[in-house]
């Protein structure tokens, strides 16, 4: 069983023995997010005469992390840190947001300056100890924090990657003092060079353990109280599966979990299909959502952002949120959902988004106190999606309510038909989302028209003919289960942790054996840490990776390791590997003279398991009863009565304009368009390139 919650709905699925795939969608309950979940697996039970204390296996993608920073609501905590290091969460990057921006602050940091305490001590680059550690500073700043009434204390001193014994007696003095204070040590949870990253990634731990704690303890009750004794296995933002227990204590490593989840699937999805350049585009109902896969692997970022709001654009313009040095997968988001606002900004033109009315009040067609349109009530009142219900019935929609909100809201205003106002409302949010698929793409030195659009979401498969037509991309793929995409993504993650290590030097000038033993060791290190996970040594494979930059860079670059035997050789074509990435990330790379500067190493212990299969796709039942509906197309081709088809009904290529309709989403086929049912029951979509493009700035004129 695994359940993705999303801003709107909460999605469940479940995969049976014998290969069938049960879904479930429910709105998402903000106020205690394991309500929905608890009413989800009941109602699913209840359906399908299911057998709770049967599961096997819970996993479970969440949004708490990510929303406890976005809302400000995380835990009261405190710093202590080397004398001279207070404001390195104030100093942060010199990165701004936006360039042009005079007005622009700094988000504030989630340890106000008093709570920031300084200790005398100081442990070289090396590992030694320049400095002891002042206990009597330690003590009075441990008091003077348990005075304030903290609830949690993080521990960053400098250089504690390279020997963290200042960092163990700062806690051991804590615990004396409180013995039942969470306490988060830096070179725990990021044993990496540099003050900053690991300093901000510390104190977002330590903010987000009681949130985490006490959710999955909630869950955990939930779950068994309904019979559900299963272990729980939590999505990491990197796009794999990690223990309950590891997640209560590194509670940073779950922050982007959903998002994750639905590329891994699409990752699987695609190499089943022979795809090897994929778009996944995940469109929900408050945020779209866009990533890469090339040759078949997912890209991930060795760090990010949260609480900056949405994530688009060049990665320079960077630095208004909360810095996350851990990997994930790499992702662009845009404020585009099913859910997100329409309205008329102040200079008479239609905005769609940033703000989403989520799942309460949610748009004016689910009449539940809504009072301004969004997209669904524009792609209803367009004729896409039907008109009584979603979900299957589970949410009643009123478009008469819609009408007249869209109406009085936009139409009228603008002086245009309903029509004319909802089309452009959904052109616009085209738009808007083709700068997240542009942000991993072109801007990027990718071609979209190479890639195939993976689209999934509740509301992926509407926009997907519109989005691929503008950039060109003339074959998209909708997988099965597309509206529950990132729940069927859990069922093919692996449960895997993430290692890192300092180890600087200029690559070239290292010894090949002493590094060889370093590379032993820490694997040793990897298979006991997976081990404590119950992942046996026999079960577990590590992919190595390295991090260079040239001497005198800042960032580094993340490479295979080769798969040999470390030796001079060996060295070599870790530095041509380097370049060769410099290469093709920034257009050029150094001369032969130019030495290559070793930082880390990045391991990921991952337990080797059989991937999920998706069950074989449904029959047609020719005895069904065929529909249609009028849906509008714009002003070229007005409104046209189109087929309302079901998935099954694909087996043999249809053209467009049609419309596929199923529990969980629907797909719109325009004209120039056509869809046939894959083996593996995903809809393969051509797009005809001979027909006119329109391009992401025409489309807005048009719109407008």
């Amino acid at each position: 069983m695994a359940v993705d919650i999303g801003g709107t709905f909460t999605d469940i699925v479940t995969l049976l023995p014998d290969g069938r795939l049960l879904t479930k969608k429910v709105s998402s309950t903000p106020n205690n997010y394991a309500d929905a979940i608890i009413e989800g697996l009941r109602q699913l039970g209840d359906e399908h005469r299911l057998k709770l204390d049967a599961i096997a296996e819970f996993m479970h993608a969440t949004t708490i992390g990510s929303n406890a920073i976005l809302e400000q609501r995380g835990a009261r905590i405190g710093l202590i840190t080397t004398k001279g290091f207070r404001d390195v969460l104030e100093l942060r990057r010199l990165r701004m947001p936006r360039l042009y921006d005079l007005e622009w602050e700094k988000p504030q940091p989630l340890v106000p300056r008093y709570l920031r305490r300084e200790v005398t001590e100081r442990i070289n680059g090396k590992g030694g100890v320049a400095v002891p550690l002042d206990v009597a500073e330690v003590e009075a700043a441990i008091d003077f924090l348990l005075a304030e009434k903290v609830d949690v204390i993080a521990i960053a001193l400098l250089h504690s990657y390279a020997n963290p014994v200042h960092e163990r007696q700062i806690r051991a003095i804590a615990e004396t003092r409180a013995p039942r204070l969470a306490i988060c040590l830096s070179s725990e949870v990021l044993p990496e060079i540099r003050e900053y990253e690991r300093t901000s990634t510390t104190v977002v731990n330590g903010y987000l353990l009681p949130i985490v704690q006490n959710y999955l303890r909630r869950l955990r009750s939930e779950l068994d109280r309904i019979e559900i004794h299963a272990p729980i296995l939590i999505m990491q933002s990197g796009g794999g599966l990690t223990t309950e227990g590891i997640a209560a204590t590194f509670p940073v490593n779950i922050v982007e979990s959903g998002p994750a989840a639905g590329v891994i699937g699409a990752q699987v999805m695609a190499q089943a299909l022979g795809l090897e350049k994929v778009i996944t585009f995940d469109m929900g109902g408050t945020t779209a959502k866009a990533s890469i896969i090339e040759d078949a692997k997912v890209t991930r970022a060795a760090e990010y952002q949260v609480g900056a709001g949405l994530m688009h654009g060049s990665r320079l313009l960077t630095g208004a949120g909360y810095l996350l040095r851990i990997p994930s997968v790499d992702l662009a988001e845009v404020g585009a959902g099913g859910g997100s606002h329409v309205t008329i900004d102040n200079g008479g033109l239609i905005r769609v988004g940033p703000t989403s009315a989520g799942s309460d009040p949610g748009p004016l067609c689910y009449d539940m106190g809504g009072t301004i349109p969004t997209v669904t009530d524009a792609n209803l009142l367009l004729g896409y999606l039907n008109p009584e219900s979603l979900a299957g019935g589970s949410v009643k929609l009123n478009l008469a309510k819609a009408r007249e909100g869209f109406d009085h809201a936009i139409s009228r205003p603008l002086g245009a038909t309903t029509e004319q106002a909802a089309y452009a409302a959904h052109m616009i949010a085209v738009s808007n989302m083709i700068r997240a698929i542009k942000a991993v793409t072109s801007e990027r030195g990718r071609d979209p028209r190479d890639f195939t659009l993976f689209a999934f979401g509740g509301n992926g498969p509407v926009f997907a003919a519109s989005i691929a037509r503008a950039l060109q991309i003339s074959n998209v793929i909708i997988p099965g289960s597309a509206g529950v995409f990132s729940s069927v993504g859990l069922l093919f993650a692996q449960i895997e942790r993430h290692f890192v290590r300092t180890v600087l030097g200029i690559l070239r000038g290292m010894d090949p054996i002493a590094l060889g033993a370093q590379v032993a060791e820490f694997e040793q290190l990897v298979f006991g840490a997976m081990a404590d996970m119950g992942v046996e040594r026999d079960a577990c494979e590590i992919e190595r990776m390295a991090s260079l930059r040239y001497r005198g860079q800042s960032f580094e670059l993340s490479v295979p390791m080769p798969k040999a035997p470390i030796t001079r050789q060996w060295l070599a074509d870790l530095e041509e590997n380097f370049g060769a990435e410099h290469a093709r990330t920034y257009g050029h790379r150094a001369n032969a003279d130019e030495p290559a500067e070793l930082v880390t190493f990045n391991f990921v212990g991952r337990k080797k398991n059989a991937t999920a299969s998706l069950p074989a796709p449904p029959q047609s039942d020719r005895s069904a009863e065929q529909r249609t509906r009028m849906a509008y197309f714009g002003p070229e081709t007005d409104w046209l009565r189109v087929p309302i088809l079901r998935r099954a009904d694909l087996v043999k290529e249809r053209r467009g304009p049609l419309i596929v309709e199923e529990y969980d989403a629907t797909c719109v086929v325009p004209s120039g368009a056509s869809a046939k049912l894959n083996t593996d029951g995903s809809i393969s979509m051509r797009i005809d390139r001979d027909r006119p493009v329109v391009g992401a700035t025409s489309i807005r004129e048009q719109a407008l």
